[in-house]
């Protein structure tokens, strides 16, 4: 009974611009998320269970009471709890655009508003989504994703999906989630997913401060800023492309000559800068398409803003939340301006 009502409830909330199969996976996949919880600090006092998770669960419990104290992320059970899912991935989004755009297609639900994925609980699902997609001419890409965020309508759990990268990176999951949870805006992806990669990162630094470490190496911080700015110049230089009144072949041409320009000055800098570094070849060598480029655009356009942001407020996260929450009441245009204009300082 209690599923049963569960079930139809998520449907309700999730519904609107899909059909009833897609909602009810989406209903399915979150009421078994639900069944499996259960409480961190039973799995960490029962000796049954493997000694490396109760020692993984023990530290992100040390890193869910400091979001909570000092960078004051909500204060609930959220991340209190642990889910095995049995599977690498909670769900894989399903990102896709028009050939010639990098306008994502958004779905659209009454609590998370519009967002510029689908998601399934199941990867071949997923794959069954791409390939209809693909077919109707879509650039489409695939994504799994750790852990998600229901902005407080349940109590969201550690999962087996977020723990595959040790202690620290579980901890910046957390943050990243709990930040969703602190605030969120409708019909907004980039500003949501930029300002909880924010809150992540410089999460993650007075994490590791407060635990008398130095900051994460200077090297790979450099190298991920450089490798995101590729990408987002690129992103750049297709959209000048796409606006232009080219015939479909010769901007089909300019497209691809666009992914090899990214590939050939990601190949510069990793060998005249980074000494041969190939942390992201296996990504640069897969094929391209507008729909890869999208989960940057939307979870690191913004995080300078952010930044710029947070040291106007003086690195005080009440001041600089409630600075956020102003910044989300504007119209989207203001919004985006606004966030324009503090880039700018943040240079």
């Amino acid at each position: 009974m209690v599923r049963r009502f569960v079930v139809a409830a998520l449907t309700v909330l999730l519904s609107g611009c899909s059909s009833v199969t897609y909602y009810s996976q989406l209903a399915s996949g979150q009421w078994q998320l639900l069944r499996a919880r259960e409480p961190v600090a039973q799995v960490i006092a029962d000796p049954t269970r493997p000694q490396v998770l109760r020692e993984h669960l023990a530290q992100a419990q040390k890193a869910r009471t400091f979001a909570s104290d000092h960078l004051h992320l909500p204060d609930n059970l959220s991340y209190r709890l642990y889910a095995d899912i049995g599977r690498p991935y909670v769900v894989w989004n399903v990102f896709a655009t028009q050939e010639f755009s990098l306008t994502p297609q958004t779905h659209c639900f009454p609590i998370a508003g519009c967002v510029a994925y689908r998601g399934y609980y199941n990867q071949g699902a997923a794959r069954g989504e791409a390939a209809v997609l693909k077919l109707q001419g879509m650039d489409v890409a695939i994504g799994g994703v750790e852990a998600y965020s229901t902005l407080g309508w349940f109590d969201d759990p550690i999962m087996n999906s977020m723990m595959n990268w040790g202690d620290e990176r579980l901890a910046t999951l957390i943050f990243h989630e709990l930040a969703h949870q602190r605030f969120y805006v409708k019909d907004d992806t980039e500003f949501n997913e930029s300002f909880a990669s924010f809150v992540e990162q410089e999460g993650t630094r007075q994490w590791r401060a407060a635990r008398g470490l130095g900051p994460i190496s200077d090297t790979q911080a450099r190298q991920r800023e450089q490798f995101i700015r590729l990408i987002l110049d690129t992103r750049q230089r297709l959209e000048k492309l796409y606006a232009q009144p080219l015939a479909p072949e010769v901007m089909r041409q300019a497209k691809a000559a666009q992914f090899e320009q990214l590939r050939h000055d990601y190949r510069q800098l990793r060998d005249t800068q980074w000494a041969g570094d190939k942390r992201y070849d296996a990504w640069i060598n897969q094929p391209m398409n507008n729909a890869r480029l999208l989960p940057f655009g939307l979870y690191d356009q913004w995080v300078p803003a952010f930044a710029a942001l947070f040291a106007q407020q003086g690195g005080d996260w009440l001041k600089f939340y409630a600075a956020v929450e102003k910044m989300g009441e504007m119209p989207p245009m203001q919004r985006k301006a606004a966030l324009r204009q503090l880039e700018g300082v943040g240079l």
